[in-house]
């Protein structure tokens, strides 16, 4: 079409789409340029700039139009620049955009430059021609399949791709006999195919056209004829029918896909939310969210972000009774369990820093409140088990299956190789809260809390006995009793390696329910074990007490539940899992209830 207007149609926005192949330099200050003069004629729509060219959509009053594509002729090899119009009632773009980029259409394939050369152009009446005559030809559809999905050339073939970046491997797949037959490609107005006619060339397609002016030029010289439904366009109009007028096709705002009149009736499509084509029930969405939680889990945590050197700080308050000491008095003080002469040489290797991690010296002052750091130099942590299991998420909480071995939180020769590092890592920039601790070698049921607010709900309910636990164990020996309960005091000192042991005298109220599930012939006993208290090591401390020590725990001997040096996290597993739990949801308080699937041991 000419820029003519004399014949345009009633309706007072002109929309024009318009590109073209030339060298372009000074980007930026033509950048600046046209978005004052589209600003100051009230255009809008999008340009894109680059050294391969121009690309555009722009919409607004006729006149204005006009002024714009004279300006943009006015410019070194754009003086051939030719448009495409339609018209509408309202504006379709909300602002106006002006943009450099690599492409003015995103390829990735070097050394295709249509300035230089494209694939010969097949006039719009050429091509209703051939269809009309029934001549062998393929047309190939270079556009996305979103777009394809709105309307198409009859018996068109599709490349299938969700961008034209994925043509190339499209073009891989061909079959081999199209090399020699005719190939007319097409898109919505031409540009793509400026790229894609070449690549094709390149592959050993030997008669490939492109449809000159794409569809849109199609639908204004030949209207509908061999085309079946609208053309997709990128625009608040979504479609335009081939009389380019706007057509009745509407947009999916969560996936972005076409809609024709009737999926737009479906009732699965909710404006805003879904449409038939990535509608999901609840079900579906929790298991797709669950599935994507799971994979970001084992990304995280394969290699182990311990496995890797990296520096370790470990951070210190210094408290009041510290107020006016040396650093390396206190120190020596707060981590006595450590020789002075060790803070000596952790100070002359520039290891103690403050919250700036800038370094300390042995003689500076400190004073009550302050952030100190004590660096461990490129620190590989031992082998844990990265397989954390997400079960179930909500707004309110997450519940996990733990593996093992794996520390909860960082302490000892672990900072990375933790759950709690996992969770920082996959739910940034949410910080999950734990409600709740397992051993490093205890699996299952971990319940976390996605806020402070909920947090202090669940830490509550597991405080006040509120949470109803169910662990499997298994046992060394066979008890005599089906049922049993045990209501030994447990000590509120830790011991060796941070274990408790029975104090009848001084300790606090414990009690743990007891079921025998299986006496097994090799001389243990598989065992469900409830927990009406929270103590520390409560199941094992009660278990050995009884005379049934916990298998692969060599932290408490059956008998007397006296706790010596525990072993290193991993060296042989402990027969105890986190089976079951339930409570109160913190958010809607209904009961709520999860179970943690046994691990081989207890099946």
């Amino acid at each position: 079409m000419t820029s003519d207007l004399k014949n345009s149609p009633a309706l007072p926005i002109v929309n024009i789409a318009a590109y073209r192949f030339a060298p372009l330099q000074e980007l930026q200050a033509l950048r600046t340029e046209l978005l004052a003069f589209c600003g100051a004629e009230n255009l809008r729509g999008t340009i894109l700039l680059s050294t391969e060219g121009i690309n555009l959509f722009v919409a607004g009053a006729a006149d204005a139009i006009e002024l714009l594509l004279a300006r943009l002729r006015a410019i070194s090899g754009l003086e051939p620049l030719k448009a495409k119009y339609s018209y509408t009632a309202n504006q379709p773009f909300r602002r106006m955009l002006v943009r450099i980029k690599r492409e003015i259409i995103a390829f990735g394939v070097p050394g295709i430059d249509p300035s230089q050369r494209t694939s010969p152009k097949l006039a719009p009446s050429q091509l209703k021609a051939w269809l009309d005559e029934g001549r062998k030809i393929t047309l190939l559809d270079t556009r996305n399949d979103y777009e394809v999905k709105l309307g198409t050339f009859e018996n068109a073939l599709p490349a299938g791709v969700d961008h034209f970046r994925d043509f190339p491997a499209a073009v891989a797949k061909l079959p081999d006999e199209l090399k020699d037959e005719t190939i007319v490609m097409f898109c919505t107005g031409g540009i793509r195919c400026e790229k894609a006619g070449p690549y094709m060339e390149s592959q050993g397609f030997r008669n490939v056209f492109q449809l000159d002016g794409g569809i849109l030029k199609y639908f204004e010289e030949c209207g509908g004829a061999h085309y079946k439904g609208d053309c997709f366009v990128f625009d608040q109009r979504v479609g335009v029918d081939p009389s380019l007028h706007v057509s009745d096709a509407a947009q999916c705002f969560a996936c972005l896909s076409p809609l024709t009149a009737d999926e737009q009736r479906d009732t699965r499509y909710v404006l805003g939310k879904s449409c038939p084509w990535c509608y999901r029930t609840d079900a579906e969405q929790a298991a797709e969210q669950l599935d994507a939680r799971n994979h970001a889990m084992r990304a995280a945590m394969n290699p182990l972000p311990g496995s890797l050197p990296e520096d370790i700080f470990r951070p210190l308050r210094v408290p009041e009774a510290c107020e006016g000491l040396t650093l390396l008095e206190t120190f020596c003080r707060l981590l006595g369990h450590l020789p002075a002469d060790y803070w000596e040489e952790q100070c002359r290797a520039g290891h103690l820093l403050d919250a700036n991690h800038r370094v300390l010296g042995a003689t500076d002052l400190v004073h009550a409140g302050d952030r100190l750091l004590h660096r461990h130099p490129q620190i590989i942590e031992p082998d844990v088990s990265g397989d954390i299991g997400v079960l179930y998420e909500d707004e309110a909480l997450v519940v996990l299956n733990k593996p093992a071995p794996l520390p909860m939180h960082a302490g000892g020769r672990y900072t990375r190789n933790t759950l709690q590092h996992a969770l920082d890592t996959v739910y940034r920039p949410q910080k999950l809260r734990p409600a709740h601790r397992l051993d490093a070698n205890t699996t299952g049921l971990v319940i976390a809390a996605r806020s402070n607010h909920f947090a202090g709900r669940l830490q509550k309910a597991f405080a006040e006995g509120q949470v109803n636990k169910t662990y499997l164990v298994r046992v060394h020996g066979h008890p005599a009793q089906d049922e049993f309960a045990c209501d030994a005091p447990i000590g509120r000192e830790s011991r060796a390696a941070g274990t408790r042991e029975v104090d009848q005298q001084n300790g606090d109220e414990a009690t743990t329910l007891f079921k025998v599930v299986q006496r097994s012939a090799d001389g243990t006993s598989l065992i469900e074990a409830r927990p009406l208290t929270g103590r520390t090591n409560q199941i094992r401390i009660h278990c050995a007490h009884l005379g049934f020590a916990v298998v692969g725990d060599d932290a408490y001997r059956a008998g007397d539940a006296t706790p010596r040096l525990t072993k290193d996290v991993g060296e042989a597993p402990l027969c105890l899992h986190a089976w079951q739990i339930s409570f109160a949801h913190p958010a809607s308080g209904e009961t709520v209830a999860y179970t943690a699937s046994p691990p081989d041991w207890a099946r």
